[in-house]
């Protein structure tokens, strides 16, 4: 058996944490997922840091906040500077292969040159897969930028290719760390559609609405079928992973991440999926397994995406680069309350230049009313926008900044949100209170602020 694990990250694009079993769908969407996340580590509060694509990823690729690495909005190539993710496992020896949607190069429909590959050696691949691909029409581009057409639905399709890669590496005395990155649930772009299999077409209409799409309507109704059943041809996708690793007697000695770039709203929030504070934008699903995760069970501290670079660094024994802003999911097994992690930062752009953050109780944003919302990365002065109590509005229906019972609230967020604001590169802002509204709520005491 090779010294180090295998790693794979099994990464579906603008999944909802909710669509899975563990967190309450009842539609029996995610059986191999709600296997993964009970037989090895559930992150049950996962978030991403970023709802946006490509900012999302550059994350992933760095193990920094998207505004230190100027990817804060969708068409910024990667830069060559710092030393991305994959170049980490190279050095230490591992095979690394990408496989599906990058969106780091800007190159859209174009193949992506091998410097902007952030140091993959293996590459079947397109920078916007959204774009260059349709359900049943698969085109990515090999090593060596030839145009590649995969046979079936998309998801079969990246994941068929996956599975050729693994069974190569089975005589290998390397280690390999092997990126898949599916499209999937998120829309065809040039139509405004989620098209899911022909065979589970219609087969979700009208089965299960979360609440806080049920309160708040958007295309949730027209667009919840097709993506039900992409989430549970990619569910069935992972089992077909994970059934390859344990006929190939690698099971034990790989470890899989399952997890995604966003939620998605449903055009509830604002015009489009995603780029909002609300939990249906930035909670995900996450689930780990292999050495180290193997039946460690729920791990409730609030984890970022920012974490995931230095937790696959840590979990394959690479030592974790200082300047990452995460903190490896691994060394907080185990750990309670601040120590396992009890607050996450989101930067937000395009559809406006916004900061939040979320606590166990607490989710607090502030928004730059005179910035661009794609030219401009950041702010020197910010307005509260949203304050919602998670604990008695968990589908954050009722907005509570600038009421007279929560000013204490939006003062401690706003001095912790301006701490992740500095550690993560930025200047300390201006945040102005929101306009007072009076309500007939009791005043929340600082203690109860920390809850």
């Amino acid at each position: 058996m090779l010294s180090q694990p295998n790693i794979i990250v099994f990464f579906t694009d603008q999944q909802r944490w909710d669509t899975t079993g563990v967190h309450g769908n009842p539609l029996g969407l995610t059986p191999n997922f709600d296997r993964l996340a009970q037989y090895g580590t559930h992150v049950e509060y996962a978030f991403t840091c970023q709802p946006v694509c490509g900012p999302a990823r550059s994350c992933l690729q760095t193990g920094l906040h998207a505004t230190a690495t100027g990817c804060y909005r969708n068409g910024i190539p990667l830069p060559d500077s710092p030393k991305p993710l994959a170049q980490y496992f190279n050095e230490a020896g591992y095979d690394t292969a990408y496989i599906g949607k990058w969106h780091l190069a800007a190159t859209r429909t174009s193949p992506v040159p091998v410097k902007k590959r952030g140091g993959y050696r293996y590459w079947l691949a397109a920078d916007s897969l959204e774009h260059t691909s349709d359900a049943y029409d698969t085109v990515l581009f090999d090593n060596d930028n030839h145009r590649v057409k995969l046979p079936g639905y998309r998801v079969d399709a990246l994941t068929d290719a996956a599975i050729r890669y693994i069974n190569g590496q089975q005589e290998s005395d390397q280690p390999f760390f092997l990126f898949m990155s599916f499209l999937e649930p998120h829309h065809q772009n040039h139509r405004d559609d989620y098209p899911s299999p022909d065979v589970y077409r219609n087969t979700y209409q009208s089965r299960y609405t979360p609440p806080d799409l049920a309160a708040l309507g958007g295309t949730a109704h027209q667009h919840l079928d097709g993506y039900y059943g992409m989430v549970k041809r990619l569910d069935e996708a992972l089992g077909r992973l994970m059934d390859t690793l344990k006929s190939l007697n690698m099971i034990d000695n790989t470890i899989v991440l399952f997890t995604t770039d966003h939620g998605n709203h449903f055009k509830t929030r604002n015009a489009e999926y995603k780029r909002s504070c609300h939990e249906s934008s930035i909670r995900i699903p996450m689930a780990i397994t292999g050495p180290g995760f193997t039946a460690r069970g729920r791990f409730t501290g609030l984890t970022s995406l920012i974490d995931i670079p230095p937790t696959l660094l840590d979990a394959a024994g690479i030592p974790v680069p200082e300047h990452m802003h995460g903190t490896s999911v691994l060394s907080r097994l185990g750990k309670q309350g601040a120590e396992a992690g009890d607050e996450v930062f989101v930067q937000i752009s395009e559809s406006c230049v916004a900061r939040s953050i979320r606590t166990r109780r607490w989710k607090y944003c502030v928004v730059a009313p005179d910035k661009h919302p794609v030219q401009d990365s950041c702010s020197d002065t910010y307005v509260e926008q949203f304050l919602y109590d998670l604990e008695a509005d968990p589908y954050e229906l009722t907005n509570l900044a600038g009421f007279e019972s929560h000013v204490e609230v939006s003062r401690v967020l706003s001095e912790k949100l301006i701490r992740h604001m500095v550690y993560a590169g930025e200047a300390a802002p201006t945040i102005v209170p929101a306009a007072a509204v009076k309500s007939g709520q009791r005043r929340v005491a600082e203690e109860e602020i920390k809850l």
